[in-house]
């Protein structure tokens, strides 16, 4: 059903089961999957393609264009996946670039008022709660839990299962299974998002374990990796390491660590 105040150009791509809400308007190149619900004063623009059952509530917009200035109106794309639901007012920018899309995937909460920028990929079941805001390239991978008025810094990398705590700010990358707080800062696992997705006891020791042989040993950061390697051998581990392994920008220091480091520095 559209309402009647709705404007939806004839060019755009709505299956029969698609719900659209008063006042919506729905761009010439977006294309809406199966059981789709569009609500009230809702914005959908942009090369955007967006498979079944999503559901947008009042005030979104998505697929505008991205906050870059050297973006010069190239057509360029926005992918959502399955059964996401967008709280009122939700931004989701297009990519600033043909060569690379911004894309969402499935079964994802993007709750009121935040903000995802051009070229950003978000995986899977990802929480985002209000205000938080995240900005273009980044990359966010599968169960992530953005508290309220999180900050994320562009091209920052966001590992499975990461949580951040409210008001958290982030520029440096945030390891698979950890906790962000404050500034640049991690205070320890997600045991409560581990112990939901399935990982035993004996798993969460061995990260456990993990993370102070290499946020909390004193090591520098590439010998702690080195000796890890050699311990830990399993899946959960190696998703771990290799994401430590494999950034360009510095991965977020251990609470208690960076504290140590900033007194050694002092000239108190």
């Amino acid at each position: 059903m559209i309402h009647p105040t709705a404007i939806v150009h004839p060019k755009a791509q709505l299956d029969s089961t698609v719900s659209v809400g008063p006042y919506a308007v729905i761009g010439e190149h977006v294309a809406l999957g199966p059981g789709c619900r569009v609500g009230p004063h809702a914005y959908l623009t942009g090369h955007t393609t967006i498979g079944a059952n999503n559901v947008f509530h009042a005030g979104c917009v998505i697929g505008d264009a991205p906050q870059d200035l050297k973006y010069k109106d190239a057509p360029t794309r926005l992918r959502i996946g399955e059964q996401n639901i967008f709280r009122e007012h939700v931004t989701v920018h297009r990519a600033n670039q043909l060569q690379e899309d911004t894309v969402l995937g499935s079964h994802n909460f993007l709750m009121a008022h935040c903000h995802v920028g051009h070229n950003a990929h978000l995986g899977d079941h990802v929480i985002i709660a209000n205000g938080a805001l995240i900005a273009g390239h980044v990359a966010i991978a599968d169960r992530v839990f953005l508290s309220g008025n999180c900050l994320v810094h562009q091209f920052v990398r966001l590992g499975t299962l990461a949580l951040m705590q409210g008001g958290s700010a982030i520029s440096k990358d945030l390891p698979p299974y950890c906790v962000a707080r404050g500034d640049n800062r991690i205070c320890g696992l997600n045991v409560v998002g581990l112990r939901r997705a399935g990982f035993t006891s004996e798993q969460r020791l061995e990260l456990k374990r993990l993370y102070h042989a290499l946020f909390r040993s004193g090591q520098k950061l590439r010998a702690a990796l080195e000796a890890a390697r050699q311990e830990s051998t399993s899946e959960a581990a190696r998703v771990l390491l290799d994401f430590v392994a494999g950034g360009q920008r510095g991965v977020c220091a251990d609470v208690g660590q960076a504290a140590e480091d900033e007194s050694a520095g002092s000239a108190d």
